[in-house]
């Protein structure tokens, strides 16, 4: 079993990026500039939030956090996103997921310049993915082609099942696999809460993405050797033997599925930190669109 190790590879990528923006200093060209919009003070959020700024830091990045009350009106916050579609020196910017229950997040993902929309969750961007046309990619499921590509996991052909249908992770990530591309050429089937005998599924997959938000809901029993696994899931559990109070745990349950699998993503230091690293490669994707 070999731990897809999400930290290292991250932390490659960003030396890449780091050296390009070095490049591009050295002609005179701009430094790209990543904004995030956070509203209020969600605790998972904010490390997020802050993990970007510190990423945004080592690659030579400029970086702006806008950080607002979450009491702040739908038509305030469409009014800040605004002011960053006009803002020349932002190259991309991404808002903070979940909003406060008062905000419609559909209105404001639609408000974002697609030309700027780094999270790629515009309709626009998700419609030349869906095309195979260039476009920003989602973060989290370019995050696991990547990691994929990185370990030369071969997915042409094999059997993928995406637990999840989220428009953040399973969908996309489910189009992206089964698409004419190097990490790619999948069959592809994607379950979800209303799927029946979901083990029969699980059990023929050579490649599992478990994208669902339910601690170690995929157990060992529920696979079979050799199978590849991309746990995507990062929950609290209360534990207390631990000084935190809790430890994370992704959706698969590590122990029993790590002694079948090939290849595994551990949690957290797995699919995480690749978001990240996915995030600033589609802001310096943004400023060479206008190079």
């Amino acid at each position: 079993m070999i731990i897809l190790d999400g930290k290292k590879t991250a932390n490659d990528i960003k030396n890449e990026i780091a050296r390009e923006v070095e490049i591009l200093k050295s002609k005179g060209l701009k430094v790209p500039h990543l904004a995030a919009i956070l509203v209020g003070n969600d605790g998972a959020s904010l490390t997020y939030v802050n993990s970007k700024v510190k990423a945004c830091d080592k690659v030579g990045f400029n970086s702006t956090l806008i950080h607002l009350k979450d009491t702040i009106s739908q038509e305030q916050l469409l009014q800040e996103i605004e002011n960053l579609n006009n803002n020349n020196d932002i190259d991309g910017y991404i808002v903070q997921l979940p909003l406060p229950k008062h905000i419609d997040e559909q209105k404001v993902l639609i408000a974002v310049n697609p030309n700027k929309d780094v999270d790629g969750f515009h309709p626009t961007n998700v419609g030349k993915m869906t095309l195979e046309l260039p476009t920003f990619l989602p973060a989290t499921p370019f995050g696991i082609l990547e990691l994929l590509e990185r370990y030369k996991i071969e997915t042409q052909g094999k059997n993928v099942v995406v637990l999840g249908r989220s428009h953040i992770v399973g969908r996309p990530i489910s189009i992206l696999l089964s698409q004419k591309r190097k990490v790619g050429n999948a069959t592809v089937t994607l379950c979800h809460s209303r799927t029946k005998n979901l083990r029969d599924f699980t059990k023929k997959a050579d490649i599992i993405v478990a994208a669902i938000g339910f601690p170690e809901f995929l157990t060992g029993e529920m696979v079979k050797d050799g199978v590849v696994i991309i746990d995507v899931g990062i929950t609290r559990v209360k534990d207390v033997t631990k000084k935190r109070g809790y430890r994370l745990a992704g959706d698969v349950h590590f122990d029993s599925v790590s002694k079948k699998a090939s290849y595994i993503t551990p949690v957290p230091g797995g699919v995480g930190p690749m978001t990240i690293a996915m995030l600033l490669k589609n802001t310096l994707l943004a400023v060479k669109n206008f190079i």
